[in-house]
């Protein structure tokens, strides 16, 4: 059986050709052995978690109709944000759109990983690029260039994050030099993974085509359980 899916349906699908899912989720929740998932281009915010699993013989194809345009993102536009002068804007979140944990209280750490900086793994991006994290507010207000980037002339677009607890924000602060944030795609991520299972035994899936970006995923190390933006439970 084909399971279709469009993110530009008509709410409250079947999963048929004429009424497609609107989400991945909703399919992976039905999909069994021999099925195939056919995802429409477009922007997919979710952490897929596949119910089931497929066989040997029958595997459970998750495919993007056209290849790379179905994205599957861990990250979800940041707006709202207020000048603070020099380029500085700021922006407040709840804490609530977190699902699992805070990505900016969360420090890359694990077995094995061995940094002589603060790295956190949530980001924030600028029309799909990657900003850089500094340890502090006055680092954002007098940004440097980095001299081991690719791109030093970019590496001066970096931003920093507080804790209101108070509140239950993460508030956000970022150098866009030029940019207008609201006037730019600005994106924060919020999900650890964009495609993997919450249950060990999943196996014999295939996931075919897609685009897989901005998870806000742990390090992995060998000896440990491995996240990933897509990633095996164990």
């Amino acid at each position: 059986m084909i399971l279709y899916v469009d993110a530009h349906a008509k709410p409250c699908g079947d999963g048929s050709k004429e009424r497609p899912f609107t989400t991945i989720q909703a399919a992976a929740d039905i999909a069994a052995p021999g099925d195939e998932v056919l995802v429409l281009p477009g922007v997919y915010r979710e952490n897929v978690n596949p119910k089931n699993a497929g066989t040997p013989e029958s595997r459970i194809v998750y495919r993007s109709a056209e290849p790379l345009k179905a994205v599957i993102t861990g990250a979800e536009p940041l707006t709202g944000w207020k000048p603070e002068g020099d380029g500085v804007w700021s922006v407040r979140v709840s804490n609530a759109v977190f699902e699992e944990r805070n990505p900016y209280t969360t420090r890359v750490a694990g077995d094995w990983f061995i940094a002589f900086f603060v790295a956190h793994t949530g980001d924030v991006f600028l029309n799909g690029k990657s900003l850089y994290e500094v340890t502090s507010l006055d680092a954002v207000k007098k940004p440097e260039a980095s001299p081991v980037s690719w791109d030093p002339a970019f590496s001066t677009r970096v931003w920093y994050t507080e804790q209101d607890e108070a509140a239950d924000e993460t508030v956000f602060y970022a150098n866009f030099h030029d940019k207008d944030p609201n006037s730019e795609n600005v994106e924060f991520t919020v999900r650890s993974a964009c495609f993997a299972p919450k249950k060990e035994g999943v196996g014999y899936i295939t996931l075919s085509g897609f685009t897989v970006r901005q998870a806000a995923t742990q390090w992995a190390p060998p000896t440990a359980y491995q996240e990933g933006m897509i990633a095996p439970h164990w």
